[in-house]
């Protein structure tokens, strides 16, 4: 009988101890609010000040969190350099000259530091900074869930097998998102943030140059006189807003472009061409307002993507390398 109590005894210490660490692991909108009590100010400082001077920037800012937290998990992986012990998911094809803002994550990481040295992730910066540069240019906002810590490691293959491309179609489309624990509904309203994205000729210089069925004659040609057929260095790098009509707000124009089958990239187009998703589309096209509410619930969705915490990862000193 004393053996079984203690047996019993035993159980309910490791299920408490579990549950602590369970609880422990667990994201928080308040988790700096004692060791940090500024840096989401800090941090918000840093990201207006950015976009005010372009304002492309949010759109950028935006995807890095994305991009982010496909590969490995919200782990500020996509921020390391490549170093002797790390091949940088930089040079990955979806991001090779493509993702930008990494200056911007590391001013707000330097001033961060500033206040409270050693204690803010990195991945919590990029967490962060994609919210409010949504909010910058007329996004909605949403609650960031805190606690992340950052990877000691990177994985380029892993983002060029999982990261998706703009060549692409629906069903590729959908798996990838699905693999990360997002819906077709999912990817659709993430997708909107196109709105206030900006994209390389080299990304649609074949859309706009093929006579197909599902692109606008017209709109194929307005692009065109910004993206030359011939192939160049300089060509393939002119860029074009994804959003012809309003492409520094954030607004539902770019569900109202697809309908119009004014999608600059195929995988845009994709979403609205008699596939499953059409009508999330059409939802959106309408209804601005629920738009922005499912983007913010995505936006936090994604988020939790295998985030790191508790005693796994570390806090980077400086977001490119591993202290």
């Amino acid at each position: 009988m004393a053996c079984r109590t203690s047996s019993i005894a035993s159980f309910v210490v490791t299920t408490l101890v579990l549950l602590a660490t369970i609880s422990d692991a667990q994201l928080s909108s308040k988790f700096y609010d004692s060791t940090c009590p500024n840096a989401l100010s800090t941090i918000r400082t840093v990201i207006r000040t950015a976009v005010s001077k372009e304002r492309r920037m949010a759109a950028s800012l935006i995807r890095l969190h994305f991009h982010d937290c496909f590969v490995q998990g919200c782990d500020a992986s996509i921020l390391l350099d490549d170093s002797p012990s790390i091949e940088s998911e930089k040079t990955a094809p979806q991001n090779f000259n493509s993702v930008r803002g990494f200056n911007v994550i590391d001013e707000a990481k330097t001033e961060v530091e500033k206040v409270c040295p050693g204690v803010v992730s990195c991945a919590d910066i990029v967490a962060v900074a994609a919210r409010d540069a949504s909010f910058a240019v007329g996004g909605p906002s949403w609650t960031v869930k805190l606690g992340r810590r950052d990877s000691t490691t990177a994985s380029k293959s892993e983002a060029t097998s999982d990261l998706p491309l703009f060549t692409d179609d629906l069903d590729i489309l959908i798996s990838r998102f699905e693999k990360k624990g997002l819906t077709a509904k999912d990817m659709v309203t993430l997708s909107g943030s196109h709105t206030i994205g900006q994209a390389q000729c080299s990304t649609f210089r074949g859309r706009i140059y093929n006579n197909a069925s599902d692109i606008d004659a017209g709109f194929a040609s307005t692009r065109q006189r910004g993206c030359p057929l011939v192939v160049s260095d300089d060509n393939d790098k002119k860029l074009a807003a994804l959003d012809l009509v309003t492409p520094n707000s954030f607004d539902n124009n770019y569900f109202k472009n697809l309908i119009q089958k004014k999608g600059l990239l195929h995988s845009d187009q994709v979403l609205f061409s008699g596939g499953s998703t059409d009508s999330i589309v059409s939802e959106y096209s309408k209804n601005p307002t629920t738009f922005k509410s499912d983007f913010a619930a995505a936006m936090i969705k994604m988020g939790d993507i295998e985030p790191l915490t508790g005693s796994a990862g570390i806090i980077r000193k400086i977001c490119s390398s591993v202290n």
